[in-house]
């Protein structure tokens, strides 16, 4: 396919766009993503047909969703969400799996899907990439609730990501493909650990010396240890959403914490400002619109995924009752059901092998776009109704 510096150009206004008509007053204001997705879909080939993926789009599409997984294991601050937080989580997506498992084997009984195994890793996933500038536009990352959020939605993005790496991706078999995860994973700690103790006198003058100039070196460093990890996770056979998003824990570890660090704000620039909208705009733009359309039954099948996310994801929700309160179960449950980024990965995966079929993919998609929309919406809606001081603070440990 010929690259098509048109559609390059489409997409760019669109991006522009996108952030304006969110800002327009309304009564309901919908996401940043899901504007991008649907303008998307708007100038993709199934309705206006102003642009189409290209050599330049997939490229650029492809560094769009590294760097959303590396902003998002950024954003993760292990000081925060670890201990109480951090075991719900990862108990609770446990737990989701299991659900997942059971929801997909029925599914899959019922002749609606012919392969359980990637309708079970998109059920369990959350989109906590996506979630972050929602919720940090909200104000909503800290309290008691933001912890919980942010403890949930790395499990459910790291574990689905293992998953993939796992059963979608790996050239090896299941065992040594865990295997290899276990010692990527132990190699980039390992990486990170001599980053927090060694600090060449030279290196830290140069950073602090360029960080508001021509040299960034900050940010090349951090760009660098992106680019490596992901590298490093493609020579092993795993996916690169792993990498980039141990990549994000890598350089969040090392960099000073506070939303004022200049190599965060740059990294959030570069992300944010550039590759991250091409990613959600091109999903629009490849988005099957026709498949989705085609028969009353696929259509059906957008509110029964929706459904399953909502079930699979929020029922764990429970078990932090102690933690957010009652009144911050469901906001918690609508929020850990938001999915979408690894939906799109897993379902372009299960296509390509043949496990999944364009109809179940777009329905699949479909329900992850719907999530993005009113999960959020809604739990943000709860959150304001809630009575004042129902966010309670973490239980110690």
């Amino acid at each position: 396919m010929e690259p098509d510096l048109g559609s390059l150009v489409v997409v760019g206004v669109v991006a522009v766009l996108a952030p304006i008509l969110v800002d327009l007053p309304r009564s309901v204001r919908a996401p940043l993503v899901v504007a991008e997705i649907g303008l998307g879909i708007i100038i993709g080939p199934d309705v206006l047909g102003l642009a189409k993926e290209d050599p330049y789009l997939e490229f650029l599409s492809a560094v769009g969703l590294a760097l959303l997984f590396f902003l998002a294991g950024l954003e993760l601050d292990l000081d925060v969400i670890r201990g109480r937080p951090l075991r719900l989580a990862v108990v609770g997506w446990a737990l989701s799996v299991l659900i997942a498992a059971a929801a997909a084997l029925v599914v899959v009984e019922s002749g609606l899907v012919d392969d359980a195994v990637p309708l079970a890793i998109a059920l369990c996933t959350t989109a906590l990439g996506t979630l972050v500038p929602i919720l940090r536009d909200a104000g909503e990352l800290r309290g008691s609730l933001g912890t919980m959020i942010l403890a949930v939605g790395s499990a459910g993005e790291f574990g689905p990501i293992v998953l993939i790496s796992v059963f979608l991706t790996a050239e090896h078999g299941t065992v040594a493909a865990f295997v290899l995860v276990a010692i990527f994973f132990a190699l980039a700690l390992g990486a990170a650990a001599v980053a927090l103790h060694v600090h060449p006198a030279r290196v830290q003058r140069v950073i602090h010396r360029t960080m508001h100039a021509t040299g960034q070196l900050g940010v090349r460093m951090a760009i660098v240890t992106l680019l490596l990890l992901v590298f490093l996770a493609e020579k092993f056979g795993l996916d690169i959403a792993l990498g980039a998003f141990v990549a994000g824990l890598v350089v969040g570890l090392v960099l000073p914490r506070g939303e004022s660090d200049p190599v965060r704000v740059s990294l959030e620039g570069i992300g944010f400002g550039l590759f991250v909208p091409i990613f959600f705009i091109t999903s629009g733009i490849t988005f099957d619109l026709d498949a989705l359309l085609s028969d009353w039954s696929t259509l059906a099948l957008v509110p029964l995924f929706l459904g399953l996310f909502l079930v699979v994801r929020g029922t764990p929700a429970l078990l932090a009752v102690r933690d957010v309160g009652r009144a911050g179960i469901p906001p918690l449950a609508l929020f850990s059901a938001t999915a979408l980024p690894l939906v799109v990965a897993v379902t372009e995966l299960a296509v390509d092998k043949g496990e999944l079929s364009s109809k179940v993919a777009a329905a699949l998609v479909g329900a992850g776009m719907v999530s993005v929309l009113l999960f959020p919406l809604a739990g943000l809606a709860l959150r304001k109704r809630a009575p004042a001081g129902s966010d309670s603070a973490p239980s110690p440990g």
